[in-house]
Formats: structure tokens, sequence, C-alpha cells
């Protein structure tokens, strides 16, 4: 399968890295409003999800209607989903369904949602490239000021009250420890590459690894 999982620190840029990523191998980005929406939909009906304006159905209705058929217990009535928030065992369920349907189809990069931990550890024969965005608190503290006006403050207090709870989300659900640079293929700082140089190694070995 052809799949790059992005696991990232807050405020380092993981998502632009995937988005650059994915514009360069002519990918498909999944990310977390992504898997939320896949959620909400996939309680339509396959048939009504998949023919939509006499058009091919976009990556999202696919996977919505391979989740409804591949597992119609775990989704019902959209409102039944979005108020699934309750249920989170459920929701990580839906959640790797539709990890696993993404993966299956493949060119894809995965943005969160423990997708690399759910899809196995990185080493030889991995069929997921699997990396982690990191760059210094100091230059996360600017990034995500720049991004949404806040203090310095409440920026720094934002980052870790996000990263401990990415790091909970691991170690409840797949045991596992976030910074634990063996997990990963690649760990690259966005401080000293850029968004741009970090998206450039990431495509190269993408390439090596015969994944693109």
């Amino acid at each position: 399968m052809a799949v790059v999982t992005i696991t990232r620190q807050y405020g380092a840029g993981g998502s632009l890295v995937a988005q650059l990523v994915a514009e360069r191998l002519g990918w498909t980005v999944i990310d977390n409003e992504f898997v939320g929406e896949v959620a909400k939909r996939a309680g339509l009906p396959p048939e009504d999800v998949a023919a939509r304006e006499e058009r091919a159905p976009s990556l999202l209705e696919r996977l919505a209607a391979a989740l409804a058929l591949a597992a119609p217990e775990m989704v019902g009535p959209a409102a039944q989903v979005e108020d699934a928030e309750a249920d989170e065992p459920r929701l990580i369920r839906i959640t790797e369904h539709v990890i696993a349907e993404a993966a299956a189809q493949g060119r894809v990069v995965l943005v969160g949602r423990g997708a690399s931990a759910y899809l196995g550890t990185a080493g030889e024969g991995a069929e997921a490239l699997h990396v982690y965005v990191v760059a210094p608190t100091a230059a996360r503290v600017r990034a995500v000021m720049e991004r949404q006006p806040q203090s310095e403050a409440e920026a720094t207090r934002a980052i870790h009250e996000i990263d401990a709870a990415r790091e909970r989300y691991l170690e409840r659900y797949y045991r596992r420890r976030r910074d634990d640079a063996a997990n990963y293929h690649l760990v690259v700082n966005t401080a000293w590459l850029g968004y741009d140089g970090a998206a450039d190694l990431i495509v190269e070995l993408a390439h090596r690894l015969g994944l693109a």
C-alpha cells in the first residue's frame, strides 16, 4: 500500500508538511477533519453516498460507503455518529476502519489519529512510510502565535496540553510512546529544514522505498 503517515508535535507544521508531500506525490491528504467527516457521513446508505450527481465519488464518499458496508454495526444515522463523542472506544473503532480503508486504497498521506501506530511499527518490510514531524518548543510557540493571535503563555500552554492529549491517546489505545524515534522511518525537524525541506526528504524517501 502506498501510504505516508505523519505524526507531529503541535505547532511543528505537520499538517502543512503533509499537504506539501501530497501535492508533490499527487496523493490525497486525510487529516483529522477528514476522518471526522467520514465518521459523520458513514451513517448514509452506501448507494446514496456513491451515486452523487452522476459523477465519480470522492475519496471521502468511497471511504464512507466502504465503512458502512464493512462495519454496519458501527454506524447508524448520521446524528448518532455525531453523538458518539461520548463513546470514545466506538469512535476509535470507526477511525481505525477509516484508516484501514484509506490505506487499502493507497496513495494517501494520513495525519495523526494514531495512523502510524495502527498500521504498524516502522522497520524492514513496512508497508507505509512513518514520519514524525518535530521542532523546538520556542519555534512551535512562534508558529502557533503567528497562526492564531495569542500570548506567548497561551501558545505555550496550548502546545503542552495538545501534545499531552496526543501522547495519552497513543499510550491508552496502542501502548506506544509518541516520542520513541524507533517507531518511525524518519524524524524531521521543521525549524531546521523548513516545511519544504521536510517535505522534500519525505518524498525522496517514499520514492526510494518504492511507495511512489
